[in-house]
Parts: structure tokens; C-alpha cells; sequence
């Protein structure tokens, strides 16, 4: 079964969703406070988090950027109807998606199911190059899908898996335009009915960490297509 924890301090909640996700197959662990699920995700091997974005001792936000310094494990948010700042901001710091209390239980299925997906596919797929197994290089990153790293000039940055994602199909579709539905559905792992709010913030959050090492043009009302800036694609 996949493990998930729930960091949310509501005890109904938590009953819930260990009910419902337990009929679909996966055992939720539920901590009240922010202090408690980060004590836990410590040493528990969980595949993904569901982080409340209001706690009662630390702000999910908070928890979010202690998570991101030294995991990449996937995180979906749970925002208000109102916090569209702090849904901007969770994205920005690291978070793979959010999604609005309160929730339909089957679209927060849909959404775990798109994240662990996404997950699992990055880390079952190689594409060989001629230089390297398992690396793909274009203008000044280099993506190794072996150890899911990103190389930026020479030095190794830190992307999220949804960020990996995204580069990842652009690199491999290099020169080539990527409609913004197929890079939805592909590399976020969702439908063309979402909105593509998430996805707007994760080309955003990328693009300012490859600067110019590559151009990633947005090709108006269709999608994206990534370029390199010099003849050092391999």
C-alpha cells in the first residue's frame, strides 16, 4: 500500500480520508500539528504528503520549506477558497499542487494519483543519448534521469518532481512545440477539465532556475518549446 500523511489538525478529517483512502488502497497516517509530522515524516517512508495550510503551532508554509531542504517527496496543499496568495507561494516554495477545502474525496484521489504517477514514471524512464545513458543535454542543463538531477551550468540545482517533469518532456521534445494540454496531462499528470493555474507557476519557478541556459518560448495560445541558446546541445 502507499503510505501518505495527512498533517491537518482536523481530527474529522483525518477519519474521513483514512476511511475513503484505505478503500482505495492506501493507509493514511494522520498527524494534528506541525510538529508532529515533521517528527514523523523523519522516519516514516511515505510517498506523499497532504499538508494543511493553516496549523495550529506552525504555518504550512513553513513546514512546506522545511520538508523541501532535504526531500523531494511529492506535497499537495490544502488551501482555503479565499488564499490565492498562499496557494501562489506553497507552489513557488516547492509544492506539487493544491487543492480547495473543502474537496470533492474523488478529485483529491485524482490528484494523489497524478502526482504519485508522475512520480513513478520519472523515475522508470531512461532515454539514451549519444554521450551518456540515461542523460539529455540541451544548450546549458543537462537532465539525468538516472538520479532525477538537473545540471545548470555546470552546477546541480534543485527542481521539484512536477518541475522535473515539465523539463524533462520540453528537453526531450527540444525544437519542438508542446501543446500546454499535452504538457498538462503528461508532465502534471492531469486532465485537459483542470485549470492550468498550476502549471503557469511551475514554468514560472523554472524559468527563473535555468536563467538563459536554455529559452523556453511560450508560443501563444497553444504551449511552450525549448531551445538552446548555442550549438552545445548533444
Amino acid at each position: 500500500m502507499n503510505k501518505i500523511l495527512l498533517i491537518d489538525d482536523d481530527p474529522e478529517m483525518g477519519e474521513l480520508l483514512s476511511t475513503y483512502l484505505d478503500g482505495e488502497g492506501y493507509t493514511l497516517h494522520h498527524a494534528c500539528t506541525a510538529k508532529d509530522g515533521l517528527k514523523v515524516i523523519e522516519h516514516g517512508d511515505f510517498e506523499l504528503v497532504l499538508l494543511d495550510i493553516v496549523l495550529p503551532d506552525i504555518s504550512g508554509l513553513n513546514v512546506l520549506g522545511k520538508i523541501r531542504q532535504d526531500s523531494t517527496i511529492p506535497v499537495i496543499m490544502l488551501t482555503g477558497k479565499g488564499d490565492e496568495v498562499d496557494r501562489v507561494v506553497g507552489l513557488e516554495m516547492g509544492a506539487d499542487d493544491y487543492i480547495c477545502k473543502p474537496f470533492p474525496l474523488r478529485e483529491l484521489l485524482a490528484r494523489m494519483r497524478a502526482s504519485l504517477r508522475r512520480c513513478s514514471m520519472s523515475k522508470s524512464s531512461i532515454i539514451h543519448t549519444p554521450s551518456s545513458k540515461g542523460k539529455l543535454k540541451v544548450g546549458g542543463i543537462e537532465v539525468n534521469l538516472d538520479s532525477q538531477s538537473i545540471i545548470v551550468q555546470g552546477l546541480e540545482t534543485h527542481f521539484t518532481a512536477a518541475e522535473f517533469s515539465i523539463i524533462e518532456h520540453l528537453a526531450v521534445n527540444c525544437g519542438k512545440l508542446v501543446e500546454r494540454d499535452e504538457l498538462m496531462e503528461i508532465a502534471l499528470g492531469r486532465t485537459v477539465d483542470f485549470d492550468d493555474y498550476v502549471l503557469n507557476v511551475h514554468m514560472s519557478n523554472l524559468r527563473r532556475k535555468i536563467g538563459d541556459s536554455v529559452a523556453i518560448k511560450t508560443i501563444r495560445g497553444r504551449g511552450y518549446m525549448m531551445t538552446a541558446r548555442n550549438k552545445t546541445e548533444a
